[in-house]
């Protein structure tokens, strides 16, 4: 496939169908007038799948790659997974549609850490927990309290 650079935008979608639809915590698409995109190559290969709401995606029949989301509100448009270049679209994913979708197990930009014997993996660390107040009324030995 093959877009006229720059693409128009590009943006991070949290929603549910394209998390569903991508099998990540939200995809990244880029998108563009269908003027100016083509099919190179594989175009027999093509699948197309057509939703309750009437957008269409398209995904490789071969390994099931998703290639192309469509709305049936905007049919001059082509939305393409952002994965899918390999080089530059000449535009960055600045926006960000349907966040209050996002799944609560997505990550958030929290601080992460080097993870010890794992080159290359980060994690975030437990948030410490609160010391809790002792309850009135127990005896200092239950509180915890020396």
């Amino acid at each position: 496939m093959e877009i006229a650079y720059p693409a128009f935008w590009a943006w991070h979608d949290h929603s549910e169908a394209s998390r569903r639809a991508q099998g990540c915590a939200c995809a990244t698409y880029v998108g563009t007038w269908r003027s100016r995109f083509r099919v190179v190559k594989g175009a027999k290969g093509i699948r197309h799948y057509k939703d309750k709401q009437g957008a269409t995606r398209t995904f490789c029949g071969a390994c099931g790659t998703p290639l192309t989301y469509e709305r049936a509100s905007a049919p001059k448009w082509v939305n393409i997974p952002r994965g899918i270049f390999e080089t530059r679209t000449g535009r960055e994913p600045r926006y960000h549609l349907h966040i209050e979708e996002a799944p609560e197990w997505a990550y958030r930009g929290e601080p992460l850490a080097p993870l010890k014997g794992y080159p290359g993996v980060l994690w975030q660390r437990p948030r410490r927990k609160k010391a809790r107040s002792p309850l009135p009324g127990l005896p200092q030995e239950v509180r915890g309290v020396p």
